[in-house]
C-alpha cells in the first residue's frame, strides 16, 4: 500500500501547493470574507487576513522548491494550527459569511472544517522528510 501512495506523493504536492497559493491570493482578492471568521478577541482582523494570505502563498511556493519543501511543510502545519481558532469560532458561533452569494454555510460544513484541519496537517506532514 505504501508503494501505491508514494506514486501520488509528487502530484499531490503540486495540488497542495496550488491550493495554498490560490487560497492565499483570495485573502487579497476578497479579504472581507476572511475577516468575518477572525475571532473577535484577536486584534486587527484585516491585518491578520493579509498576514495569513502571505503565509499561505509562502508555504505554497515553498512546497514547490526542493530546498525549502520540508521547511514549508512544517510552516504549513504551524499555519494550520494558527488558523484553527478561526474555524472553531466559525463553527461554535454560527458565523454568517456575508458576500459569498451562497448563503450561510450549513452546520455540517462548519463542523466538518475542524477534522479537515487534521487531514491537512497530516498531508503537510507527509512532505516533512
Amino acid at each position: 500500500m505504501r508503494v501505491g501512495l508514494r506514486q501520488f506523493k509528487r502530484p499531490l504536492r503540486y495540488v497542495m501547493a496550488i491550493l495554498y497559493i490560490v487560497a492565499g491570493i483570495l485573502h487579497f482578492v476578497v479579504p472581507e470574507l476572511y475577516v468575518q471568521i477572525v475571532p473577535p478577541v484577536l486584534p486587527a482582523p484585516l491585518a491578520l487576513v493579509y498576514l495569513s494570505g502571505v503565509a499561505e502563498i509562502g508555504v505554497g511556493a515553498g512546497l514547490l522548491v526542493p530546498r525549502t519543501r520540508a521547511y514549508a511543510a512544517w510552516a504549513t502545519i504551524a499555519l494550520l494550527v494558527a488558523i484553527f481558532p478561526a474555524n472553531v469560532y466559525m463553527a461554535v458561533s454560527m458565523v454568517t459569511i456575508d458576500g459569498t452569494g451562497g448563503g450561510q454555510p450549513s452546520a455540517l460544513v462548519r463542523w466538518a472544517r475542524l477534522p479537515l484541519q487534521g487531514v491537512l496537517i497530516l498531508w503537510a506532514y507527509w512532505y516533512t522528510d
